[in-house]
C-alpha cells in the first residue's frame, strides 16, 4: 500500500471484535487486470480510461439530440473529441494538485518527486472538478459556445466516471469505511481486523448511479435548454451525496477529523452545494424572464 492510500483503523466500539466472523469476506481482486509485457494494466487506470470513453460517447449523443436543446446553443458533435482532451487534462492535473494541496501537503513537501506519481494513487475529486472547469472554459472560449452549456454536458456525463472510479477504489482497495457491525461489513486488507463499511460502494451508488439517473431525467425534462441548470443539479447533488457518504467513510489518516466530526471531504463539498443552488436559481430566474418576455411579445 502506498502512503496516500493507507488509512488508520480508528478506535472501534467494544462490541465489534465479537462480530468479526459475521463480516463478509473481501473479494480479493488483483488490482492489475492484465500485464502486457512489462506494462501492468491496472483497474484504477482502466476506470479513468473507461469513464472518459463512456462520457465521450454519452456527450456526443446529447449534443446530437436536438429535442434536448431546443434553440439553446451547444457545441458541435465533432468538437466533443477536443472537449474530451480538455476535460481529461483538467481532471488529471486538477485532481492531483488538489490532493497534494488539501490532503497531504507535508508528505509531498518532503517528497516532491512523488507529486507526479499519479499511478500510485492520490486524486482529489474537488481538485479534478476545478481543473475540469478550467478546461471547459478554455474549450468554450476556443469554440465560441456558452461555457454553461458545455458545463451542462460535462455535468450530465461525469457521474459515469465517478461510478467507475469508486468501484476502482473498492478493488484496490482504498478509501474504506469506518468500523461497523452492519451485516454487509467487510474486513479490508490493510485496514486492520475490524469489519468496516464498504463506503466506496455507497459512493458509487449515490455519487454515480443515482446522480447519473437524476441528471438523465433532468435532461429529458429540458434541463439542457436552461444553461447552468444541469451543472447546478450536479453540484448540489454531488455535494449532498458526498457529505452523506463521509459519515461512513474513514477520514484520511494524515488529516483525521478536523473539528466537530467534520472531514475535509465535507468542508470541500459545502461550497459546491452553494454554487449548485446558485446556478439552479440563476437558470430558473432566466427561464422566468424569458417566459415573461415571450408573453409580452404575444400581447
Amino acid at each position: 500500500m502506498t502512503p496516500d492510500s493507507v488509512q488508520a483503523p480508528g478506535k472501534p466500539p467494544m462490541f465489534l471484535p465479537f462480530l468479526l466472523p459475521a463480516a463478509i469476506p473481501f473479494p480479493r481482486i488483483d488490482p492489475v487486470l492484465i500485464n502486457i509485457g512489462p506494462l501492468p494494466i491496472r483497474w484504477y487506470a482502466l476506470a479513468y480510461m473507461a469513464g472518459l470513453l463512456a462520457g465521450w460517447l454519452y456527450a456526443r449523443y446529447l449534443v446530437r439530440n436536438d429535442r434536448l436543446w431546443g434553440a439553446t446553443p451547444r457545441p458541435a458533435a465533432d468538437s466533443i473529441d477536443d472537449l474530451l482532451i480538455y476535460a481529461a487534462f483538467g481532471v488529471i492535473l486538477g485532481g492531483r494538485i488538489g490532493y497534494v494541496l488539501f490532503y497531504n501537503p507535508e508528505y509531498f513537501l518532503a517528497n516532491p518527486g512523488k507529486i507526479i506519481a499519479v499511478w500510485e494513487g492520490g486524486m482529489a475529486f474537488h481538485g479534478g472538478l476545478a481543473g475540469a472547469a478550467l478546461g471547459i472554459w478554455l474549450f468554450a472560449r476556443r469554440y465560441r459556445v456558452p461555457a454553461l452549456s458545455v458545463a451542462d454536458i460535462c455535468a450530465t456525463v461525469v457521474p459515469i466516471g465517478i461510478l467507475l472510479g469508486r468501484l476502482a477504489n473498492f478493488i484496490k482497495p482504498e478509501l474504506w469505511g469506518r468500523p461497523t457491525d452492519v451485516p454487509w461489513a467487510m474486513v479490508f486488507p490493510g485496514a486492520g481486523a475490524l469489519p468496516r463499511h464498504p463506503s466506496q460502494l455507497y459512493e458509487a451508488a449515490l455519487e454515480g448511479v443515482l446522480l447519473l439517473f437524476i441528471l438523465y431525467l433532468a435532461a429529458r425534462m429540458g434541463a439542457l435548454k436552461r444553461p447552468g441548470l444541469a451543472t447546478g443539479i450536479f453540484g448540489a447533488g454531488y455535494g449532498i451525496a458526498r457529505i452523506a457518504c463521509e459519515f461512513f467513510r474513514e477520514p484520511d489518516p494524515q488529516l483525521g477529523f478536523l473539528f466537530g466530526g467534520a472531514t475535509m471531504g465535507m468542508l470541500l463539498s459545502i461550497p459546491l452545494i452553494l454554487v449548485g443552488i446558485w446556478l439552479i436559481w440563476l437558470a430558473s430566474r432566466r427561464s422566468l424572464r424569458e417566459a415573461a418576455a415571450q408573453g409580452n411579445a404575444r400581447d
